[in-house]
């Protein structure tokens, strides 16, 4: 009851009232989501074009491949983690009702969480500013250049291979971008409208194309003969790709889970996207990739006729209008609450336009054409480790010191978070580029795991265990 009394006390407190979005508060119960919303808004965010990729990777796009039965087994074991990872995170996520960064300010600091926050932030503005890009270029596929205008030519400035960025495109990268950030900046209800009218239909003609492209091939047993010539990947480096397309993802899963009325929601949540929604993507990117050398399936559909193109740019581009809410919305709950630690306050709403506007003019300037693989990799191998400090915490030091009480009263740096966080980080890069683990383990898991049990075995050692001790028994008092 005390609890309850208290959250509606931080509520009523007009300078952390942040637009209803509740960027430095927790989520109270009475503006929690219904679980059939918040599903329709996982299985949006899920819908990204790495899970074509990935499954492209598998059919071979890269030389080598996975056959039917190892695919199957490295998309089912990769999501199988993945669902895991971020369920935990979200038990906590709900149960706090707490974004990211306040989470993170139990195990990392007051102060502490700029650095991780700083990464998640730049991950998800290259992010929005790569999905984006692929818009564009599926929409510069779809027009053609009638202008023969053309806005920035990257072999000028000494990049070779990489198309041109012509007005078309440059014009539908900046459409886009506006329409996304207005509805990010909108919000928690906004984005949740645009994933109920969408993704069912993104999901429906993702399942008619594969289902297409198996008959083309001679049916299922002729597509798994053609199929069954391919290997060299090996199913270790298979659950990698997997796992490593989307870790960084799960993490972000936070900032969706705290609108959760139970934690049955969490899981549905969950399942809506690491065992449906990315593992048909994967499958569909696998078949493409065997059946006509394309991932892709949108290009593909640009060449079957007038209206199924038109139906293809408008799945590809409301698939990833709902991928895209979802970075930029997180994006502003990692800036947010870092600022606020130095005393800084901005309105989320700010933040989601300054971050908008800076992710739409890169992406409409070839980021995701130039820097998009490494930009992407190298973060992508140093933010798992990020929530293994919250895990660890929450998990095996006990739940009790969550209290939205405590919220404000941590010390400035929790050295165990920091400490673990930063190993696991350097790891996670050195795992990925310089020393690469056997077997084909993915990098940024591992490195995870590694700062788990750091985080345990430098717990105690630190004055952060009798803080959080002295903390929790001040509650009583």
């Amino acid at each position: 009851m005390e609890n309850k009394k208290h959250t509606k006390k931080v509520i009523a407190e007009p300078e952390v009232v942040q637009d209803g979005e509740f960027m430095l508060e927790p989520v109270p119960e009475n503006k929690r989501r219904s679980t059939r919303s918040q599903i329709m808004v996982w299985i949006g965010f899920g819908y990204a074009v790495t899970g074509l990729i990935v499954g492209g990777t598998l059919g071979g796009s890269g030389g080598a491949g996975l056959p039917p039965l190892q695919a199957f087994l490295a998309i089912m074991l990769g999501m199988g983690a993945l669902f895991l990872i971020t369920s935990f995170l979200g038990i906590a996520a709900q149960r706090t009702g707490l974004n990211l960064s306040l989470l993170s300010r139990y195990s990392f600091g007051h102060k502490g969480i700029v650095i991780p926050m700083a990464i998640m932030a730049l991950l998800t503005l290259g992010w929005f500013a790569s999905i984006l890009g692929m818009i564009g270029d599926i929409w510069g596929a779809w027009i053609g250049n009638p202008t023969g205008v053309i806005v920035f030519n990257p072999a000028e400035f000494g990049f070779e291979g990489v198309a041109p960025i012509t007005l078309e495109v440059f014009l539908a990268c900046l459409l886009w971008g506006i329409i996304f950030t207005i509805t990010a900046i909108r919000g928690m209800g906004a984005i949740e409208k645009v994933a109920d009218v969408c993704s069912p239909i993104i999901m429906l003609v993702a399942i008619v194309v594969g289902i297409v492209f198996i008959a083309q091939s001679g049916g299922p047993a002729a597509f798994v003969e053609k199929a069954g010539v391919l290997d060299g990947l090996g199913i270790g480096n298979g659950i990698t790709v997997v796992v490593g397309s989307w870790i960084a993802g799960a993490i972000m899963g936070v900032d969706l889970f705290r609108f959760n009325k139970n934690i049955k929601a969490v899981f549905w949540c969950a399942a809506a996207c690491f065992i449906f929604t990315n593992p048909i993507l994967n499958f569909v990117g696998y078949i493409g990739q065997v059946h006509i050398g394309q991932y892709n399936y949108v290009m593909w559909m640009l060449g079957v006729g007038a209206i199924v193109a038109i139906l293809g740019v408008f799945v590809w581009t409301t698939a990833l209008w709902t991928t895209d809410n979802g970075e930029l919305y997180c994006n502003s709950l990692y800036t947010g609450p870092a600022l606020d630690a130095f005393g800084v306050k901005v309105n989320r709403k700010v933040l989601v336009g300054i971050c908008g506007g800076i992710g739409t003019i890169l992406g409409s300037l070839a980021f995701y054409q130039l820097f998009f693989a490494d930009f992407i990799n190298v973060l992508g191998s140093m933010a798992p480790p990020l929530c293994a400090p919250i895990l660890a915490d929450y998990f095996v030091f006990g739940k009790n010191k969550y209290d939205v009480k405590l919220l404000n009263k941590h010390p400035s740096v929790r050295w165990a978070g920091l400490i673990s966080f930063g190993i696991g980080a350097i790891l996670g890069f050195l795992f990925q580029y310089v020393i690469p683990l056997p077997l084909g383990l993915p990098a940024g898991l591992v490195a995870m795991l590694i700062s788990f049990v750091l985080y345990i075995a430098i717990y105690k050692m630190t004055p952060d265990y009798k803080v959080d001790q002295a903390l929790v028994q001040s509650l009583d008092q």
